[in-house]
């Protein structure tokens, strides 16, 4: 997930007991660095041929990132009355998020076009796995970040070599920033909605691949937070792609959540409208449960408002007391260490099983965590 908003960094109502829940999350980027060196060795190596940086790089992604566990939550299942639950904790991955999957396609992309630096605009968490990837791939690396976000992990960025740049404005305005700067210094673009969407679709459709090797067919739904939709829509991609070629009986529905009235794929399906609609900036207030999920412009929402309403899935919002709720929970019963802004799916999904009790049949909710 990567957040957005308009940058007033006022924190969040109702914030007790120091909740550490509301940390980002985290990775071992730092001992990942150190057992991949040998590939790194190889990548950075300009006398190997680029055949042989490509293939180390390739090593690193098969062996690092992706094939993330795939947990049935039977408390969970208790609790909200549901017949079976699945978790796809994306926390194992290298910097504890999904981003991982896109930041080390694009990276091994940008070696093999001949790139010698990458830039994206984050809040934070797709900073940290686009520095990661960059850094073993011999990349330089440009991240720009609102000005008033206080991500807690920019420590992590730098000491991973990537140049931190401020920018004045919303994470929208970075998005800009970071774009208009690729294009003037030939740096490859690793932002959402840019000419590099399809391989992140690409990336993110390997978590469908996953669950289909384990449950063996579709589940009833699958559940994500949404920002910009990326996410999702490669997960719906995915699963489309299995769908066309025989391997599933059906196309799982899927569901979005997201911030209570922050997010333009939500307004726009709760609002009945064709196409996503930017919604009003100075509206948007973000704090610190919320930041990754709300922004007034997602960047790949039609794709996925249109996979929504083809699969007879659905979106729903999700206030910040509620998710603080489910991560406890999550956290209680199934051991789980998740941010709060990435139960916003799972929120949703049981918010219609209250409205319209769902058949007994398999659900999948994806996660954001951290190392426990």
């Amino acid at each position: 997930m990567n957040g957005n908003g308009n940058g007033n960094g006022n924190g969040f109502e109702g914030e007790t007991n120091g909740l550490e829940l509301i940390d980002g999350a985290s990775g071992e980027v730092t001992e990942v660095s150190q057992e991949l060196q040998p590939q790194r060795e190889i990548i950075l190596d300009k006398e190997s041929s680029l055949k042989e940086r490509l293939e180390a790089y390739e090593d690193i992604i098969d062996s690092q990132v992706g094939d993330t566990s795939l947990i049935r939550a039977r408390n969970i299942e208790r609790e909200v009355g549901f017949r079976q639950i699945f978790l796809k904790f994306e926390g194992s991955n290298p910097s504890g998020t999904q981003k991982d999957r896109i930041a080390f396609k694009q990276a091994m992309d940008a070696l093999r076009r001949g790139y010698e630096a990458i830039t994206v605009a984050t809040c934070g968490n797709y900073g940290v796995a686009i520095a990661l990837a960059a850094s073993l791939a011999g990349l330089k690396c440009f991240i720009y970040i609102p000005d008033s976000y206080h991500t807690s992990r920019i420590k992590e960025m730098i000491s991973l070599g990537a140049e931190i740049r401020r920018v004045p404005g919303d994470y929208e305005r970075a998005v800009e920033v970071s774009s208009k700067f690729s294009e003037m210094e030939e740096v490859y673009d690793a932002n959402p909605g840019g000419n590099n969407t399809a391989l992140q679709l690409k990336g993110y459709g390997q978590i469908a691949y996953e669950i289909y090797d384990e449950l063996r067919d579709a589940p009833y739904a699958v559940a994500a937070p949404v920002s910009n939709g990326t996410t999702l829509a490669g997960v719906y991609r995915g699963f489309l792609s299995l769908y066309r070629r025989g391997k599933t009986a059906r196309m799982p529905r899927i569901v979005a959540g997201s911030s209570y009235k922050k997010n333009p794929i939500i307004h726009a399906f709760l609002s009945g409208l064709s196409t996503c609609s930017d919604l009003e900036s100075t509206k948007i207030r973000e704090t610190k449960i919320n930041e990754p999920l709300i922004n007034w412009h997602s960047s790949d929402g039609d794709n996925i408002l249109d996979a929504i309403r083809e699969t007879s899935g659905w979106a729903g919002n999700a206030s910040d007391k509620k998710m603080i709720s489910f991560a406890r929970l999550i956290r209680e019963r199934e051991g789980l260490s998740v941010i709060p802004a990435s139960t916003a799916g799972l929120i949703a999904l049981t918010e219609e099983h209250k409205r319209n009790s769902l058949p007994n049949d398999r659900y999948v909710v994806l996660l954001t965590g951290r190392k426990s």
